[in-house]
């Protein structure tokens, strides 16, 4: 399994990417695409919320099944990925390029207590 060691995941397998620009960027692992199979729907969270670390912010629905997608961090929604929602399907065909939003922190620091890809790995290893 594909677990990129310039990210940090989330026990809820979504992943985020620190910007240069210090916000972050937000998606669901390869791991969580897996399981659940040809995804068909994605709803984004709106411009300009703001979300709690932890809260609901967007949905990814598959022929399985459909997923919360949490805020791994507590900050406001600055971007949305649109193609992705055009084209859910491009989230099974790569996951890590695939983003679904970008939030602009409301604590820079709060990125460091998620997981590395090592401990990621571990929560997924069955």
């Amino acid at each position: 399994m594909n677990i990129p060691a310039d990210l940090k995941y989330t026990e809820s397998h979504e992943w985020v990417r620190l910007e240069a620009d210090g916000s972050v960027t937000v998606g669901i692992t390869e791991f969580a695409q897996d399981a659940l199979g040809d995804i068909v729907f994605v709803e984004l969270p709106k411009v300009g919320q703001d979300y709690a670390a932890g809260a609901d912010a967007a949905v990814v629905e598959s022929v399985k099944a459909a997923s919360d997608i949490y805020a791994p961090i507590a900050g406001q929604v600055i971007a949305v990925n649109e193609d992705v929602a055009a084209t859910p399907e491009s989230i099974n065909a790569d996951a890590y390029s695939a983003w679904l939003f970008k939030l602009k922190p409301s604590d820079a620091g709060a990125i460091d207590g998620l997981l590395d890809a090592a401990a990621y790995g571990k929560t997924t290893a069955a």
